[in-house]
């Protein structure tokens, strides 16, 4: 698949101290990757470089076989974005849409479906210094896709909005993801387990991991077989005739699959039977992986 973009030892240094240090990494098109870390670990950074409004310190950033302006073809949403707080929705769009080459002809029509898509139809000629930071944030996904860019760089795009919000959104960025290339930053990691391809995992300003979400499973441990109890005696007590190593937390046992075949622990639940409600392969969490990847949540 073509990459979109290749980031090759990109570096970013502030009063001699690295924000951002050798960071490689490449986008395939029509992929979904997710950038991860603590706060601090070099995020915002990353994405303000390769939205090119911040210049590296050293390190190459390419994108593809784009022709012009390679930029010209990117979407970009900050953290925080900022709008005049006198314009409306669409006033707003409108200019954003100018500015980025889209022609004068259909204009409008354009910047009412970005709004429509993005749910704010009803509030096109309200003023935007009088939004929630959830439809500001709204407001910022609709100027980041109004040109249709090939390439989308969200910097935590659900991050002001409420669980009703982020589910709408995350939605969106699937719907998005047909047509587009999109990074996008978050400390929310369930929104990174349900919509990825790829994992960049920061600290400290550097690549400490990357990968497909299953093969990072599959190496920090999610290869055991997980059973589920109807209470925690009946756990205890399993764990304890158990012939493999088996852990235990609350009604739930774990038991490692380099100890044993998913067969083999199958047949053995069969014949102790006592409370076992489920038998199934155990599925690590992108918080455990977080955990052990970058040391603190």
């Amino acid at each position: 698949m073509t990459a979109v973009l290749e980031v090759l030892n990109l570096t970013k240094r502030f009063n001699g101290k690295a924000a951002v240090e050798n960071l490689s990494f490449t986008l395939a098109g029509q992929t979904a990757t997710a950038l991860i870390g603590p706060n601090g670990s070099g995020k915002t950074t990353t994405m303000s470089m390769l939205a090119g409004l911040l210049r590296q310190t050293a390190g190459t950033v390419s994108f593809g076989k784009a022709e012009g302006d390679p930029r010209a073809n990117i979407g970009f949403l900050p953290q925080y974005p900022s709008f005049f707080p006198w314009m409306n929705a669409l006033e707003y769009l409108e200019m954003a849409a100018g500015l980025s080459g889209l022609p004068a002809r259909g204009l409008r029509l354009e910047c009412e479906k970005a709004l429509g898509f993005v749910g704010l139809s009803g509030s096109a000629g309200k003023r935007v210094g009088g939004f929630s930071g959830g439809m500001k944030q709204r407001l910022g996904l609709a100027q980041a896709i109004i040109h249709r860019p090939s390439l989308l760089l969200l910097d935590e795009p659900v991050s002001a909005l409420d669980p009703a919000g982020r589910r709408e959104v995350m939605d969106m960025l699937k719907e998005l993801g047909e047509r587009s290339t999109i990074l996008y930053s978050t400390h929310i990691l369930n929104d990174a387990e349900e919509m990825t391809d790829q994992l960049l995992f920061l600290r400290e300003g550097k690549l400490v991991e990357q990968g497909a979400l299953e093969d990072i499973r599959e190496k920090y441990g999610g290869d055991g077989y997980r059973l589920e109890f109807t209470d925690r005696g009946s756990a205890q007590r399993f764990a304890a005739s158990c012939p493999w190593p088996a852990a235990i937390e609350g009604t739930v046992v774990r038991v490692g699959a380099s100890a044993a075949s998913l067969e083999s622990v199958l047949g053995f639940a069969a014949g102790h039977a006592d409370g076992v409600r489920t038998v199934g392969r155990d599925t690590v969490r992108l918080e455990e992986i977080f955990m052990k990847v970058v040391g603190r949540p």
